[in-house]
């Protein structure tokens, strides 16, 4: 599968390679930035190109690095992965940004970006999320898009910790996409006004 830039006015999402990992690192490394991801947190820069490179080399993923428009800073990664093209499904995950911007139109943008790629240009059916039972912050993020939450897997993966997590499951789909499409506009823009 090709993986072609995707550009917006606040960023633009790049295909992903090792060359990212020293940019990545810092916001990967962080321990609350990375408090949720289901992966081991890198602890060097070769630690977070084995990483990139694992992602890369999976080719049911589409793997982004999210750069600042304004000055092409990295300052987080996205993914599409499991993608199914016969099923015409994929999930987003492996989403972080670096904690200076946090709460900004960054995210939002990002997730316009990748949702317009999935539904638009791959024509997919649905998309899923999933996040952790314990991140509240990501489970009203996906709420106030408009994706629908389907369940709950329990027991899914062990953290880090060694504890077990229950997966949320949400999904959006090719019907839904035209209105969460707005919601996502509309917050980029008074984002940008704020």
């Amino acid at each position: 599968m090709k993986n072609d830039a995707l550009l917006g006015s606040e960023v633009r999402l790049v295909p992903l390679s090792t060359d990212h990992a020293d940019a990545l690192f810092p916001s990967a490394s962080d321990p609350e930035v990375w408090q949720w991801m289901p992966r081991p947190r890198p602890e060097t820069v070769t630690q977070m190109r084995a990483m990139l490179s694992q992602m890369i080399a999976d080719p049911a993923r589409r793997c982004f690095a999210v750069q600042r428009s304004d000055d092409g800073a990295v300052i987080g990664s996205t993914s599409l992965y499991d993608i199914d093209l016969d099923e015409s499904r994929a999930e987003v995950g492996a989403t972080w940004f670096d904690r200076s911007c946090w709460g900004g139109s960054y995210n939002a943008e990002s997730k316009l970006l990748l949702f317009s790629h999935a539904f638009d240009d791959l024509r997919l059916a649905r998309l899923a999320l999933r996040t952790d039972n314990l991140n509240t912050r990501s489970q009203r993020a996906l709420a106030r898009l408009g994706l629908v939450y389907e369940g709950t897997l329990r027991s899914h993966m062990r953290r880090q910790d060694g504890t077990r997590r229950d997966s949320l499951y949400y999904s959006l789909l090719a019907d839904e996409w035209p209105a969460v499409r707005d919601t996502l506009r509309a917050r980029i823009a008074a984002k940008r006004t704020a």
